[in-house]
């Protein structure tokens, strides 16, 4: 599926801004700013000006929250994305209920209680992040995630994500019969996207810490309804 761009001059738009050039300045502008967040139940709150809240925008790390304060913003970061910019870019801290900042294990540990399946949801978006996909939630139609080319304002998503684990084990238990799998394709393609079903392996590693994370491998397959028309 090629991807479809919103209005003429997208693309170009996108290409003279890669989103890997956006992200950088989002890390740097936050390790400058020493940049804290707040945990809050299942995501993070960040208070942050109006340079951060571009950059936050731009980049597509969580989403703008309305409060009265005029000279500040807050922002809501998912799980997945917190912990991706305080463990894989190592440009935010973020503080606990108790008031002091929590290493990463902590933080591991905390998202897994709310989460069971969190090691295994963030490895697949950083492993699309990394390679400067833009992720976003896919609750709306029913997988993980979706992931566009570049920001949502240029380009519609193209692929509808639904993270799997190796093995019998599998915390997700989808696509286990035909029907599963028919009626996700057909959804996907009822909204133009291609089904992208990510399997991550643990190779018997655990999830005691995020270093774990370095073993584990994934295996991407997209899955598309075979029109004999075609």
């Amino acid at each position: 599926m090629m991807p479809r761009w919103k209005g003429k001059g997208s693309q170009a738009k996108a290409n003279a801004d890669p989103m890997s050039k956006i992200v950088s300045q989002l890390q740097s502008s936050l390790i400058q700013s020493e940049t804290r967040g707040l945990l809050s139940s299942c995501s993070v709150l960040v208070e942050v000006d109006a340079e951060l809240a571009d950059l936050l925008n731009r980049s597509c790390f969580g989403r703008p929250r309305i409060t009265a304060q005029e000279d500040k913003e807050w922002f809501q970061l998912d799980m997945e994305e917190a912990f991706y910019l305080c463990f894989s870019l190592k440009c935010l801290k973020v503080i606990g209920e108790d008031g002091y900042i929590k290493s990463n294990e902590e933080l591991w540990d905390y998202l897994k209680s709310k989460k069971p399946v969190f090691p295994v949801s963030y490895k697949v978006y950083s492993h699309l992040r990394h390679k400067n996909w833009v992720v976003r939630s896919g609750l709306q139609y029913g997988v993980d995630f979706v992931a566009y080319r570049h920001h949502p304002a240029l380009v519609h998503s193209e692929y509808a994500v639904l993270v799997l684990s190796e093995g019998d084990n599998d915390l997700n238990g989808r696509l286990r019969v035909w029907s599963d799998v028919h009626c996700t394709v057909r959804l996907c393609g009822s909204v133009a996207k291609t089904l992208l079903t990510v399997i991550v392996n643990g190779n018997n590693q655990g999830a005691n810490s995020p270093s774990c994370l370095e073993h584990y491998t994934v295996e991407e397959q997209t899955i598309t309804r075979w029109n004999p028309e075609r």
